[in-house]
C-alpha cells in the first residue's frame, strides 16, 4: 500500500491503481498476464529474507505444474512454447524490405574507367585473340630465358673445370718393430 496521493495522510491506494495504468505481472509459469485480483504468488523458504524470489502464478494449475517441475517449454499452452515454435506471431511475419544494392563502378589502379569499359565492351572474340597474344610472349619470353640458360651452362662448367682439389696427402705406414716378450 502507498500513501496518499495528495500527502494527507488519511487515506492509502491501492498500489495497482496508481497513475491511470494497471500494473500487471508476468505468470512465473506460463509467461501470460496476471491482472489485478487475479492469480496467486508463491513465495520459496529461504532462510535469507531479503532475497526470497516470488513467483506470481495465473492460477492454481499453472502453479501446480510449477512445483511437478515441468518445462513450460513443452507445454502447449504456455507463452514460452508458442514463442519457441513460433506460433501466432502474425505481426511478426511483415519482412523487412531489404534496400536493393546499387553496383557502383569504380577505377582500379592501374586501369582507368574508361579502359575497364572499353575492355568490357569488346567482343569476346577480341578479346580470345589479345589473350592468345599475350600468352604467345610469355611463351617466347620463357624459351628466350632458357636459351640463355643453356648458352650460359656450358661456359659456367668450363670454368669450373679447372679447379682441381688439392691431392690428398698420403701417410705412410711404418712397419712394426720385433719386440720380445
Amino acid at each position: 500500500q502507498l500513501a496518499c496521493p495528495l500527502d494527507l495522510g488519511c487515506h492509502s491506494v491501492d498500489p495497482v491503481l496508481v497513475g491511470n495504468t494497471m500494473r500487471t505481472e508476468i505468470c512465473s509459469f506460463s509467461g501470460l498476464k496476471v491482472y489485478p485480483g487475479h492469480g496467486t504468488r508463491y513465495v520459496p523458504c529461504v532462510s535469507v529474507q531479503s532475497t526470497r524470489p516470488i513467483f506470481p502464478f495465473l492460477s492454481r494449475k499453472t502453479e501446480s505444474l510449477f512445483h511437478q517441475r515441468l518445462n513450460p517449454r513443452k507445454v502447449r499452452w504456455t507463452a514460452l512454447y508458442r514463442r519457441l515454435h513460433k506460433k501466432g506471431s502474425v505481426e511478426e511475419v511483415t519482412k523487412k524490405k531489404t534496400r536493393k544494392v546499387q553496383k557502383v563502378q569504380r577505377a582500379i589502379v592501374g586501369a582507368s574507367l574508361e579502359v575497364i569499359r572499353a575492355k568490357r565492351n569488346q567482343k569476346p572474340e577480341a578479346r580470345a585473340a589479345a589473350r592468345d597474344a599475350a600468352l604467345r610472349e610469355i611463351k617466347e619470353r620463357n624459351k628466350k630465358k632458357a636459351a640463355e640458360k643453356k648458352a650460359a651452362a656450358p661456359k659456367a662448367a668450363a670454368a669450373a673445370a679447372p679447379k682441381q682439389q688439392a691431392p690428398k696427402q698420403v701417410v705412410k705406414k711404418s712397419k712394426p718393430t720385433a719386440t720380445s716378450r
